[in-house]
């Protein structure tokens, strides 16, 4: 398993998104509240993406905890921006440990994570895997099911489907594929984050100005709302809809 979040709204520093909480993603990392029988810490490297304009997002892997790599607190004291992707990791046994096996996941202004398991890898996706570009296949990031599932995605997004329906045909594809797989997608361009939730949690907080969605709560204030298991949520910073993933 791993955790992973998601923000959109005015600019703010990344230490306030990933540090200062009292459950933060930091402290996520080593003391998690809900894996669900996923492994006990987030310790096999992280990531931050975040959009510093109106470009390309920035970003910044490690295949380290997060909390023993001091740049990325020093980064995160001066860096703010409106919209950031961030995530810990907890390796599947036999999966690579290494910098690019690290969510997110980019390519242009996407940012792509996944929180969650693909069971019987990978013997179970060889049929889905087998449909993408050769090309695509030999430039995977890495050995890796989250790596798989960003390619999966990834081809929709470059055949024109709408980013919605590209991570609700991939998650139910794979789900159908390898059955008991836990698929929390999380998907943004900057302006508008996709979200999967099947087979984990996910919860959602908004103000009139922002969104953040995030695998586990980071405080116990008021306002996050689960998302029901087996939904789609499709946000920009001032609105939110969930649907069921069959619907999109």
């Amino acid at each position: 398993m791993c955790r992973h979040l998601a923000y959109l709204g005015p600019p703010v520093s990344l230490r306030e998104l990933l540090f200062d909480p009292p459950y933060s993603l930091v402290r996520q990392s080593w003391a998690p509240r809900d894996m669900r029988g996923g492994g006990t810490i987030n310790a096999d490297g992280f990531g931050v993406g975040w959009y510093p304009g109106d470009g390309d997002p920035v970003r910044y892997r490690r295949a380290q905890p997060i909390w023993s790599d001091p740049t990325i607190a020093q980064l995160a004291a001066v860096t703010s921006a409106g919209a950031v992707l961030a995530a810990v990791r907890s390796a599947t046994v036999g999966m690579a440990v290494l910098d690019g096996a690290a969510a997110p996941f980019a390519e242009g202004r996407w940012l792509f994570s996944h929180n969650g398991v693909v069971r019987g890898w990978p013997d179970s996706v060889v049929p889905l895997a087998g449909a993408l570009p050769v090309r695509d296949l030999l430039t995977l990031e890495a050995a890796t099911d989250s790596a798989l599932l960003w390619a999966l995605v990834r081809h929709r997004l470059r055949a024109g489907v709408k980013p919605g329906r590209a991570i609700a045909e991939t998650t139910l594809a794979v789900a159908a594929a390898a059955p008991g797989s836990r698929l929390n997608l999380l998907l943004t361009d900057g302006r508008t984050v996709v979200a999967s939730v099947a087979g984990h949690a996910l919860s959602i907080r908004t103000t009139p100005a922002s969104v953040l969605l995030a695998s586990e709560p980071h405080d116990d204030e008021p306002g996050w709302r689960p998302v029901p298991e087996g939904h789609l949520v499709e946000a920009t910073a001032t609105e939110v809809r969930v649907r069921a993933l069959t619907e999109a």
